[in-house]
């Protein structure tokens, strides 16, 4: 079994407390055990990255990309093992644990690519002879909270950014999920990075997470994960005034358009459920389509969700995996019995066949109402309900009227329909005829209650840089 240890300071400290076991959700093995940080210990990190921040900001900034650009390179090189350790902690599929590893990489050669591109700004001044110049600076010390559904993708997520802009980071990985951080930081231990710029830190939420958002000296916390995660966060950071970045899950709506073509709809739409075993929180997560072509989408639908294979992945060529751990698997069985109490109809799934693992199977329902539960709450499992709308606007309404705003899609081959639901759809993103899936260049960004700032690109590089304004008024008399 293998065992880790918390990463400050450029080296893993030796550790007499507590343990995590982390679990293989196919089998419910005990695959490795994991330092829980004590208070000291986050402090510690937290110190460290204060110490190593003035350094780093001073680098250029094509230096610091260099670094990122090393670290990308080392991760292509264990691309393959980091692809197996992500499977057998987190229960993906082959080929989504080598694209989340592969894609980690090139979003660090993404990112590195900003070095030369951000900017600052000259500003007219109503005064003769004064300039106004815009300077971005770093913030400081940012620390980052993980989610477990793609947690090496996150690390990148958040640490690519803050350290291009000179900022230092102290991160804390999912104690679901946590083994794949501390195969990064033995990369990370294995390159030039300067000591303290990347601290990692496990353990408790209502220890390290709650340090790591209210610690004076923490300019900017970012947590992937929760509703009630987020507000834990807002509250402690409240303490310091200091900036949030917030993705806190959603409830992707898919509207299928009586012109639609429902082969497109049926599949795109079953990748997003089911990818990455229906754990995604801007996946699919309820269908409305119209009347019309409603029997239509429900029969192709079914049968391609029916064929949707679940097994241990590392064991063979699955197309879904196992839920994360067993709280998982006991909601998802909670909200569909609580949703067949209502009047829900199972068309598939819905039964546990295999109980090695956290299995769910692909489960698709009929005869739900807009209003009810499994309609309006997160799920976080391969359910997919699915009712019906008669116009545009019904469904547009239907759509908006929820608590999370993070994605949605439309089905529709009208132009005019396809532009005003692009307009007036309330979510952070809207995918067109395809799976809903982020690009690294895009802005990934919810409303409502799906968080506050967001991540990727140059809007999402800009949330790791604070505004310093500087008016210079000169002397303007000649000699």
């Amino acid at each position: 079994m293998t065992t880790y240890y918390n990463f400050i300071d450029g080296e893993f400290i030796p550790h007499n407390g507590e343990f995590i076991e982390v679990i293989n959700p196919a089998t419910k093995e005990v695959i490795s055990k994991v330092a829980s940080a004590s208070l000291e210990d986050t402090q510690r990190a937290i110190q460290a990255a204060k110490k190593a921040q003035k350094a780093w900001e001073a680098k250029p900034a094509i230096q610091r990309a260099n670094h990122l650009r090393e670290l990308a390179n080392l991760i292509r090189k264990n691309a393959d093992y980091l692809t197996e350790v992500l499977m057998q902690e987190q229960g993906k599929v082959r080929s989504l644990a080598s694209v989340e590893i592969h894609f980690t990489a090139d979003y660090m050669d993404y990112t590195a690519e900003w070095a030369r591109r951000y900017e600052g700004e000259i500003i007219q001044s109503d005064r003769a002879n004064e300039h106004i110049y815009l300077y971005k600076s770093a913030l400081g010390v940012v620390s980052g909270i993980l989610p477990w559904n793609f947690p090496f993708f996150l690390i990148a997520r958040k640490l690519a950014p803050a350290l291009l802009t000179g900022n230092t980071i102290v991160i804390k990985p999912s104690s679901e999920t946590p083994n794949n951080a501390f195969e990064f930081a033995k990369l990370v231990s294995q390159s030039s990075l300067p000591k303290g710029v990347f601290n990692l830190v496990a353990g408790k939420g209502s220890v390290v997470g709650e340090e790591l958002a209210s610690n004076e000296n923490i300019a900017m916390v970012s947590l992937t994960g929760s509703v009630d995660a987020g507000t834990k966060v807002m509250q402690a950071a409240a303490k310091n005034i200091i900036k949030v970045s917030l993705e806190l899950g959603g409830k992707a709506p898919a509207i299928v358009c009586k012109d639609a073509d429902i082969d497109l709809a049926v599949e795109a739409i079953k990748a997003s459920r089911i990818c990455n075993n229906g754990q995604v929180c801007n996946c699919a997560e309820r269908a409305y389509v119209h009347k019309d072509v409603y029997e239509e989408f429900v029969d192709k639908f079914v049968k391609s969700m029916s064929k949707v294979s679940v097994g241990n992945t590392l064991k063979g060529d699955f197309d879904m995996g196992p839920l994360v751990n067993q709280a998982g698997v006991n909601n998802a069985l909670a909200m569909l019995d609580r949703a067949v109490q209502k009047g829900a109809v199972v068309e598939c799934g819905g039964k546990l066949n295999d109980t090695s693992g956290y299995y769910f199977p692909a489960t698709v329902l009929t005869g739900v109402k807009h209003e009810d539960e499994i309609m309006q709450k997160e799920i976080f499992a391969p359910i997919l309900p699915i009712t019906k709308f008669d116009t545009l606007d019904e469904a547009i309404d239907m759509a908006n009227d929820c608590e999370y705003g993070l994605t949605s899609s439309i089905y529709t081959q009208n132009l005019d329909m396809a532009m005003r639901a692009s307009r007036e759809i309330k979510f952070g993103e809207t995918y067109i005829n395809r799976e809903n899936f982020e690009a690294m260049q895009g802005f990934h960004a919810g409303w409502r209650k799906s968080g506050i700032g967001g991540a990727d690109g140059k809007h999402g590089l800009e949330e790791y840089l604070a505004t310093h304004v500087v008016y210079l008024q000169y002397n303007n008399n000649k000699q």
